[in-house]
């Protein structure tokens, strides 16, 4: 089977196209990415506007005439933080459909964290032990850990580092006093939501725990601090570590975006919420108590497609929860019929 997994996110509307068969490993097919460009356009009060409907549908479009030339058999779509908690996303969501045929739905924060461990999970395997895992997105924070597939804890948190950005750091530098603040608001809410003791969560002080455990990291936030902080381990693996992030903290305070966006690793589209991201990279691994983080390829697509794959598979029970989130490909000619019915 040929599945489109569309995933609509507050930068882009990422397309991973993969063939999935009973006793086989997941085939990618094709990877592509559309700019949505939405973290720029959500205002202080959460709203995405009607301005940003026009990118969002042409990235959307652009990703659903892929899955078609790709011959997928069905579609896996769904859209993050940036719009599930949108506050006027009934809005944005009826003008979306109106323009592609696409109505895509939601997975929860939690279902988020537990799909991406199911996807850490499967690329490290059994032998590492139990796991711990970070995601920073836009809008949230994720955080999982569990020695099993599935993990024994899974929790999302309003921490994402577009959402932070906006809210508390509105220069272009910052001023140092809103820096410091983010900071102290960011380990507030960490204390308040996750266990006092990280033990509760997870055995392992330095990246590696009792049995091989690993404490690792997902997303482009933390790959892109990784990058820039040029870190890798014994084995040439994709690192980051607790000092190196707080090294770079008062250094990206000090640039613009523009500026930020010439250093190693930061891409221009994440050049203003890279320091957020720093801010939260930093004080997730103080809580949890890590000094580095193993970065993994593998993230909530990859758990998408893996857990797909246990479906068609039928060799025994797994959660049900991706099944919202199949939906039929809309028609070339009933999405040209949609578009013309909304001018």
């Amino acid at each position: 089977m040929r599945s489109a997994i569309l995933d609509i996110g507050s930068n882009s509307a990422h397309l991973k196209t993969v063939d999935l068969e009973p006793a086989e490993p997941v085939r990618t097919v094709r990877s592509a990415k559309r700019p949505t460009r939405l973290a720029e356009s959500i205002t202080r009060d959460g709203r995405v506007g009607v301005a940003a409907v026009g990118r969002l549908a042409s990235a959307v479009t652009s990703a659903l005439d892929l899955a078609r030339r790709d011959g997928a058999d069905e579609l896996i779509a769904f859209a993050t933080s940036a719009l599930r908690d949108a506050t006027d996303r009934e809005e944005i969501m009826a003008l979306l459909e109106a323009r592609t045929g696409l109505a895509p739905a939601f997975l929860s924060g939690e279902d988020e964290a537990r799909l991406t461990f199911l996807a850490v999970r499967s690329w490290y395997g059994w032998s590492a032990g139990p796991l711990l895992l970070a995601d920073i997105g836009g809008g949230s924070l994720e955080i999982a850990a569990g020695d099993g597939a599935e993990p024994g804890y899974a929790v999302s948190l309003p921490l994402g580092a577009g959402r932070l950005t906006r809210e508390h750091l509105p220069g272009d530098p910052p001023c140092r006093e809103d820096v410091e603040r983010l900071r102290l608001l960011v380990r507030e809410r960490l204390a308040a939501f996750l266990p006092p003791d990280p033990g509760d969560l997870w055995t392992g002080r330095s990246g590696k725990g009792p049995g091989g455990g690993r404490a690792i990291a997902t997303s482009r936030t933390f790959t892109q601090l990784a990058k820039l902080t040029g870190g890798r381990d014994a084995e040439g693996r994709r690192v980051l570590r607790l000092k190196a992030v707080r090294d770079q903290i008062p250094r990206l305070a000090a640039l613009d975006a523009a500026g930020r966006a010439k250093l190693k690793g930061v891409s221009a589209s994440r050049a203003r919420q890279i320091l957020a991201g720093a801010v939260i990279a930093e004080a997730t691994m103080r809580h949890l108590g890590v000094r580095r983080l193993e970065i993994c390829p593998w993230a909530l697509r990859e758990g998408i497609a893996i857990r797909r794959l246990q479906q068609i598979g039928g060799r025994g029970p797994c959660r049900d929860d991706i099944a919202h989130l199949l939906l039929p490909l809309p028609e070339e000619r009933a999405r040209l019929e949609a578009v013309g019915s909304a001018c």
